[in-house]
């Protein structure tokens, strides 16, 4: 059995497009979350807000983020999609402070879907979308007493960067035994 974060390749065309593992569908309020010791996707929570996820949630393999999690993504998608790996591009990137840490969450469209296959930037969504998406992370832990900040709304090109840079710090951490 494959490991979805170290032996699902992220894709020819990284950081534009990539493979995307898919955790949580589209509109499930279950935090379903990759186990990284044994490839597993596992139920971390059932939501405490009247809230459910606005896209497919999920990690871009062989990716590492500041949370020293695989780099999320929320891959927009006129349908909810089972666990697995879809072709997806980055549109732009969303910066949260999450109890306290810096993390980013890239918003890719997927590229196999026709309602949303032609958009390359965040300014081709409907305004409402894109509402919708950061007001989940403003709410959807707040019953818990956690903090989740949304910092700001970023283009593409800071997507691309952004996952370069977490491609760059899986590869050293795989190399130095993620020690």
């Amino acid at each position: 059995m494959k490991h979805p974060w170290p032996d699902v390749a992220p894709g020819d065309r990284v950081p534009k497009e990539f493979n995307a593992v898919i955790e949580i569908p589209m509109g499930s309020n279950v935090k379903y979350e990759l186990d990284k010791d044994s490839g597993l996707i596992r139920v971390d929570r059932v939501l405490y807000s009247a809230v459910h996820y606005p896209a497919n949630y999920g990690f871009i393999p062989q990716t590492l983020g500041e949370d020293n999690d695989p780099f999320d993504v929320l891959v927009l998608c006129q349908e909810p999609l089972v666990s697995l790996s879809i072709d997806a591009r980055a549109i732009g990137s969303m910066g949260l402070i999450d109890q306290g840490v810096e993390d980013h969450i890239i918003i890719p469209v997927a590229t196999v879907d026709p309602e949303y296959n032609e958009y390359r930037h965040l300014n081709d969504l409907p305004p409402h979308r894109l509402a919708m998406v950061q007001r989940f992370f403003q709410d959807y832990k707040k019953l818990e007493k956690k903090s989740t900040q949304v910092q700001k709304i970023e283009s593409a090109d800071v997507a691309y960067r952004l996952i370069q840079q977490a491609l760059d710090r899986y590869k050293k951490e795989k190399n130095e035994g993620f020690g």
